[in-house]
Order: structure tokens, then C-alpha cells, then sequence
């Protein structure tokens, strides 16, 4: 039998590799920034030119490479950051395996010019799909400027199943916040298509925060810092009062590496329970350090998932030292149970004296005592009284003797009336009984003529409320609301291009803003289905969604935003309606153009027919 085990050409190998380290544009970023960050660069410049897809440039002003090193660096496995295996258990820099410029150059054009500090010309050099084009001698300034153009230029499948221009940016920038935020000593600009995005100068930690958040940000920010033989913890959370509905504004970063962590996001959660609600997140900025030997870094090609040695250790102080800074800046409320508040003595009164109150009173009144045989008059007893002020207009009269069928003995009591049985009215055959009743305040229940029908009251209302808005934003004939006092909501950057990239939807469905400056929108009007106070949640969930594409792929933005607001507005599970919402809810459902799943593709009613029913009975 003939050999069939070969190995793969060199060419063929790095495109697989690139298909591990490079994934989209936002992949290409994180690399050379971290390589820039590696070759010690106090400015690093990064351009962007169509979501990444034309052009990524990253300059920086680092210690440079010699012409063979420049050379060297885009050959797989060649790397400075490593000598020998034991190196990968104490890492200090960022990357370490020698395949993110070998994978790069494999599936795009890449123009390289570098030169160190003692030489007096640099390095130029091109390369094509791995193969090298041209290596020139060039005048550059110290350090290194690398281009990426033309993403994907061999792979027209992978290149296909890249997003919009907006939403790579939008990767893009996540991956330039994770980077700015871990190393707040270097100095970064961001451009995009020739304008600046960002320009972060040398800063700490907590101004490199305000500088990409805003400076609103500023007045959420609670300081955290716990040092112990495991881990040292510094950064900042945000106040309980300032958590979202949506995962924004998470950061974990351990030895100025970004990571991923379910299990100690868990631990911050479990620390501000009881401080925020169950479907809100809190915002931090946690920076860990700890030693190198403890964790593993090399069990993602991306390097965001780390293992640690002693997790249970590390979630235990990160929860700890997260409740000690709420309590420590009196974020926690607290009560003195030996204490009466009751008994307090009001602020305006604290320095005055207690005075005896002034009161009259006729010692000799008895209510019961009777006179001449007849009963007892109340009016008899206050003639007295009635001379001491200035009340006794309002007893003209009472002093004049009163019949006796005023007595009590004419008195008679009102009792309540009788209204009827109610389980009779209902066995009446000729009295209707209500088409529908909510089961458990999560499901509609109503009969039809083959049997009855359980409806989910939030699925059902997102589809309502999903076509309604879908055929505002088509016809642009929305209703909206003006607002008489105008609402001032604070936004990032990032959120804000997300806000101006769908601003002409928002307008057909009803909102109503102008821009203040360039981190606050004035919201004038609204969407006549949204309350006012729920504004700011729903634009904040409607980011989120758009951020995190939750909608998928092929749909507009129009869609999207209807199947947002429609989340968010709809009925939630728990809400008692009373029998005319339920069926005006039932009416509305089936008066849509899609009634059996919701917006999100789940269904909305499951049909019992009587043979159902009687089955359960045999």
C-alpha cells in the first residue's frame, strides 16, 4: 500500500494557522498592538480604513528590529519572547509562540518598516500570501510601522463572511479598550478613515478609564485594592445605582493581560446581591496580579482564558475585597437596630425646650347622666364647654331638648347589602362566563372550538409589539410623544457611533434627539409605546443588542430594532392583567401576520384539542 501521509506545503500550513490566530480584522489589531506593546513603545498609532478590511496600520515607536530579525519575524515559530519550555511557565510579554505575523502575512499584503535605535537606516519589506516581495533598505523613524492591507485577499470565502464596515469597527475598538485600559503608561491614538477616534495620553489607571468612558464615568467609579500573598486586586467598580440590563463595561485584567472569566464575574455578581436587581450587571475594571508560575495562559489560541491554580482562593478574595470597598465608601446601606428612629428628636426642634400643653376641660361631664327621664344628651353635657371659643357655631342647636324618637331606641343600624351568591351566577346557565384567564401570571388560557389554547403573555406581546414598530420604521408613520421636560442621557463613544449609525430608524419610530456635545444626546421625544423612565434601560439594552448582534445575520437595522424594543417593552412574566388586557392581548395576537412564534423564532401558544384532554382521562 502506497504512503498516504505527506507533509503540508509551508504556504498551505500558515493558512491554517491563520484561520486559529486570525479571525477577523479585530484579530489583526490585538496582535500588533501587543507586539508594539512587547517592543516597550511609549506611542503607538493605529489607522483604520474600512472596518479593517483595506487597511490596518499600527506604528509605534519601540526598539526596533535589524534587517535579519525583520526577516525572521514572519517565519513560524521564530519569536524572542521564549527560549525553552520552561520560559511558557513565566511570561511577562504578550505573545510568545512566533505564528501571528507568519499567519497574518500568509492571508493578506503586509508592508513592514522597522529600524533600531544605533542604525541610521531602516528595513523595508513586503510580503504577499507568505511570499516575500521585496526587502529594501529605507529612511524610517526608530521603531516600527506594519500595514495589513487587503484582509483575506486569497480566501474569498473567509472574506465573505465578514459584517459590515460598522460592526468590524466596532470589534475593532473592543479589542483597542482592552488593550488602552491594561497599559495606561503608553500613549494611543486610534484613526478611522482619517479622523481621530481616540487620542489617550500617558495617564493611571483611573484617568484612562474617563478618557475612553467620558467623563461621566468619573462619578460612577468606586475604587478596589486588596494585596495578600495570592493576588493583588486594584481597579474599580461602578456604584450599585449605575448597573445595566446589559454586559457592558467588564474588565478583567490579570498580569495587563485581558481575560475571560465566568468564574470570577460570578464572584463580583454575588457581591453587590442585594444592592442591584436580579436582570442588572454591575460595571468594573479589575486589574489581578499574581505569579506568573499559577496560571496558564496556553489554552486559547486567542490567550483570553486563563487557568488558574487555586480559583476557589481567588474567588473567595476577589468577593471579599469587593464588599469591603461598597461597605468601605458607604455604598452599603446600613441600620442601627438599637435604635428608634421614631424617637428621634426633629432637626428644627433639637434645641428647644419641651412646653405643657394648654388644655381645658369640665371636670364634672358625665355623657351618661340623665335628665327629666329622658336620654342622655350630648349637648346637655357641653353647654359649659361651648362658652370657652369660638367653636360653637358649629353646635347651633344641639342644646334645644330632643324628642324622644331621637332616643336610641329608634336608632337603626345600617347593615351591609346583599349582593347575592356568587357560585350561583356563575351555574346560571344563562349568565356567560370570562373567555380568558391567566395562569400562573405567565400564560393566557382561552377556549376555542376544538378546545383551548395556553398563550405565553410576553411571547405574545413581543410579537405584537415587534409588528407594530416593524411597521413604523417601514412607513415612517411613527407616533411619538413629546416630552415636557426633556431628558440629558450620557453616552461612551462607542456607544454614541452605534446611536449615529442607526439614528434614522430611531427617528421613524419615534425618538425625538439632538446632540449636546460629544458624549450627551437631549432627548425631546419618545415612541408613544415607551414610558420615560424606561428610556435610558431601553437604549442601553438596544446598544447592547447591537453590539453583541444578537439579532444575526441578514437582517436590517429596522428589524433588529423592532425585535429590541419589543424585548424590552413587552408584558414580562409575573404581571397580573386583568380579563379586558388579556383579551385584547389574545385579539391582537392573532390579528398579526405571524402569530405561532415570536420574533425571536420561539412559539408563542400550544393548542389542546378536546381529544387531548379526554385522553388524560382514560
Amino acid at each position: 500500500m502506497a504512503d498516504i501521509i505527506k507533509l503540508l506545503p509551508d504556504h498551505v500550513a500558515n493558512q491554517i494557522a491563520a484561520g486559529e490566530v486570525v479571525q477577523r480584522p479585530a484579530s489583526v489589531v490585538k496582535e500588533l498592538l501587543e507586539n508594539a506593546i512587547d517592543a516597550r513603545s511609549n506611542t503607538i498609532k493605529l489607522i483604520i480604513k474600512d472596518g479593517g478590511k483595506s487597511l490596518i496600520q499600527v506604528v509605534d515607536d519601540g526598539i526596533g528590529m535589524s534587517t535579519t530579525d525583520a526577516r525572521l519575524s514572519f517565519e513560524r515559530h521564530a519569536t524572542s519572547k521564549i527560549q525553552k519550555a520552561e520560559d511558557l511557565f513565566n511570561l511577562h510579554t504578550k505573545g510568545f509562540r512566533g505564528e501571528a505575523l507568519a499567519s497574518i502575512a500568509a492571508i493578506a499584503h503586509v508592508e513592514m518598516h522597522t529600524r533600531t535605535e544605533g542604525e541610521e537606516v531602516g528595513t523595508q519589506l513586503r510580503i504577499e500570501g507568505s511570499e516575500v516581495v521585496s526587502q529594501e533598505v529605507c529612511v524610517t523613524p526608530k521603531g516600527t510601522s506594519l500595514s495589513v492591507k487587503n484582509l483575506f485577499f486569497n480566501i474569498p470565502a473567509r472574506r465573505n463572511f465578514l459584517k459590515s464596515n460598522q460592526v468590524e469597527l466596532r470589534h475593532i475598538t473592543d479589542e483597542f479598550h482592552r488593550v488602552a485600559l491594561a497599559h495606561p503608561g503608553i500613549t494611543f491614538h486610534f484613526y478611522n478613515n482619517g479622523s481621530e477616534l481616540f487620542n489617550l495620553p500617558k495617564s493611571n489607571y483611573r484617568q484612562r478609564i474617563v478618557h475612553i468612558f467620558g467623563t461621566r464615568t468619573n462619578a460612577k467609579l468606586v475604587p478596589v485594592g486588596e494585596e495578600t500573598h495570592v493576588v493583588k486586586i486594584q481597579g474599580f467598580i461602578h456604584k450599585p445605582e449605575f448597573a445595566k440590563r446589559s454586559r457592558g463595561e467588564q474588565f478583567f485584567f490579570v498580569n495587563h493581560r485581558f481575560i475571560k472569566s465566568p468564574y470570577l464575574h460570578h464572584a463580583v455578581v454575588s457581591a453587590f446581591e442585594g444592592l442591584i436587581k436580579t436582570d442588572t450587571y454591575p460595571g468594573y475594571f479589575l486589574y489581578l496580579e499574581v505569579d506568573p508560575s499559577s496560571i496558564d495562559i496556553n489554552i486559547h489560541p486567542t490567550k483570553t482564558e486563563v487557568k488558574f491554580d487555586d480559583e476557589h482562593t481567588l474567588y473567595a478574595i476577589l468577593r471579599s475585597t469587593i464588599k469591603h470597598s461598597l461597605g468601605q465608601f458607604n455604598i452599603v446601606p446600613t441600620l442601627d437596630f438599637e435604635r428608634n428612629q421614631n424617637l428621634d428628636t426633629p432637626y428644627a426642634y433639637k434645641d428647644q425646650e419641651a412646653k405643657q400643653p394648654q388644655v381645658t376641660v369640665d371636670a364634672q361631664f358625665n355623657p351618661f347622666l340623665e335628665t327629666s327621664g329622658k336620654s342622655p344628651s350630648a349637648a346637655q353635657g357641653y353647654t359649659a364647654a361651648r362658652k370657652t371659643g369660638q367653636w360653637e357655631s358649629l353646635y347651633v342647636g344641639m342644646d334645644q331638648p330632643l324628642g324622644d324618637d331621637t332616643g336610641f331606641s329608634s336608632v337603626h343600624l345600617e347593615s351591609d347589602g346583599i349582593t347575592g351568591s356568587i357560585f350561583e351566577d356563575q351555574l346560571d346557565v344563562g349568565h356567560s362566563v370570562a373567555t380568558t384567564f391567566q395562569l400562573r401570571r405567565k400564560y393566557i388560557v382561552t377556549s376555542i372550538k376544538s378546545g383551548m389554547v395556553v398563550i405565553d403573555q410576553n411571547r405574545a406581546h413581543q410579537r405584537v409589539l415587534y409588528e407594530k414598530l416593524l411597521k413604523n420604521t417601514t412607513v415612517k408613520q411613527s407616533v411619538s410623544q413629546q416630552l415636557l421636560f426633556p431628558l440629558t442621557l450620557s453616552f461612551t463613544k462607542s456607544d454614541r457611533a452605534i446611536l449615529e449609525e442607526i439614528r434614522t430608524d430611531l427617528i421613524h419610530i419615534g425618538f425625538i434627539f439632538e446632540t449636546l456635545d460629544k458624549e450627551s444626546l437631549k432627548i425631546t421625544g419618545v415612541p408613544y409605546l415607551i414610558p420615560e423612565n424606561e428610556v435610558g434601560t431601553v437604549l442601553d439594552q438596544l446598544i447592547s443588542d447591537y453590539r453583541h448582534e444578537i439579532a444575526g445575520e441578514g437582517f436590517s437595522q429596522a428589524d433588529i430594532l423592532s425585535k429590541t424594543l419589543s424585548k424590552s417593552l413587552a408584558v414580562k412574566t409575573g404581571e397580573v392583567l386583568d380579563c379586558s388586557s388579556q383579551l385584547a392581548l389574545v385579539n391582537d395576537l392573532f390579528a398579526c401576520k405571524e402569530s405561532r412564534v415570536s420574533p425571536f423564532n420561539k412559539p408563542i401558544y400550544v393548542t389542546l384539542t378536546e381529544q387531548d384532554i379526554e385522553k388524560k382521562f382514560i
